[in-house]
């Protein structure tokens, strides 16, 4: 069973859990990024080469993620994502339309037609959503077919698109599908697919969906780890401020209760997207950890939070062993906190 310690005292203990640090002397490469831009401009061009290389790589999933990556560079990124969306896999494909509806190219909404017929109902759903996005009035009704299937997954995904599009006649229909069980998933596929359903229900004005969230974000069993970072994932998402003393209690747990480096590490993030950048003390724990995923998440919090030491960090993981270290570090110089207004990136819907 959880515990609740008051308000008080959580933000206490989140605030003492990275003040009661002994700060180390800056180190040079510190020192170079904090007073030279043209050192933080070399890591900004660093970064660009990592995520255009790996987006034109062997690797699908570093494909995919390089294309996240390069959201800031949209200039950059608008060839790129015009190659993914004929990429062999769909998880690119996928990516590279819900790109295109994301940061409004509409140059080249015209490529993504295709794909409203692709052989994966996921990559027409993002499809559907690119279209929409830029201009077009795509038929959506294809999402709630998608949104009532079988397929736990796909349902999470239709979810995430409605909410995206931000139609708000489309609450009846989450509504109706949150109140629906998914027979043949797990336990665990059929909650993630829930809490994906109430994330959109919020962004569409239904904000009590909210509770449905906050309630993930207790673990009670170990099998509820995954939920719980899905949760804290979507709070920072929706901007819920008032789960912010929770946030800070999950990545204060110490001894018995203290809980896993992803799901600290996602609550450092989300603290960081509401507002409450301190917590590179927990990435500055796992940045050098042995499993490529946990060092991969550090990165991407080092790049959203404030920490002298971030940009240093992240200089030093971008030459990773990891192909996926070096994408999330990328990913994050590209967004740092510390980098300055430095970035050339221009509309690409221009």
């Amino acid at each position: 069973m959880v515990i609740l310690l008051s308000p008080g005292l959580v933000m206490l203990a989140g605030c003492t859990a990275g003040a009661g640090r002994q700060s180390a002397a800056p180190s040079q490469a510190e020192i170079r990024f904090a007073s030279d831009p043209g050192a933080r401009e070399s890591l900004r061009r660093r970064a660009i080469e990592v995520l255009t290389n790996a987006a034109l790589g062997a690797d699908p999933m570093l494909r995919a993620n390089a294309i996240e990556g390069l959201h800031p560079e949209p200039v950059v990124l608008e060839p790129i994502v015009r190659a993914g969306l004929a990429d062999a896999n769909l998880g690119v494909r996928f990516v590279a339309a819900m790109t295109v509806g994301k940061l409004n190219m509409r140059r080249s909404a015209v490529f993504v037609e295709p794909l409203l017929n692709d052989p994966s109902p996921v990559v027409r759903a993002a499809a559907i959503y690119a279209s929409r996005a830029t201009g077009g009035n795509t038929d959506p009704n294809p999402l709630a077919d998608l949104l009532n299937g079988p397929n736990p997954a796909a349902r999470a995904q239709a979810a995430f698109i409605l909410g995206e599009i931000g139609d708000a006649s489309a609450i009846g229909l989450l509504r109706s599908a949150a109140r629906r069980s998914t027979p043949l998933a797990s336990p665990i596929e059929d909650r993630l697919a829930r809490l994906q359903i109430a994330e959109a229900l919020v962004k569409l004005g239904d904000t009590g969906a909210i509770e449905t969230v906050r309630a993930a974000l207790f673990p009670s069993r170990p099998e509820d780890l995954e939920a719980t970072a899905l949760a804290v994932q979507i709070i920072g998402n929706v901007g819920d401020r008032r789960s912010i003393d929770q946030l800070i209690y999950l990545s204060a747990r110490e001894g018995a209760d203290r809980l896993p480096a992803e799901v600290r590490l996602a609550a450092a993030l989300a603290l960081a997207r509401l507002g409450n950048p301190r917590g590179s003390f927990i990435a500055e724990e796992h940045w050098t950890d042995p499993n490529p995923a946990i060092r991969a998440q550090a990165a991407f919090v080092l790049g959203e939070t404030v920490g002298a030491g971030n940009l240093a960090r992240l200089d030093k993981l971008l030459g990773d062993e990891s192909g996926l270290v070096r994408v999330s570090a990328a990913a994050a110089v590209l967004r740092s906190r510390g980098l300055g207004s430095i970035s050339a990136g221009v509309d690409a819907s221009r």
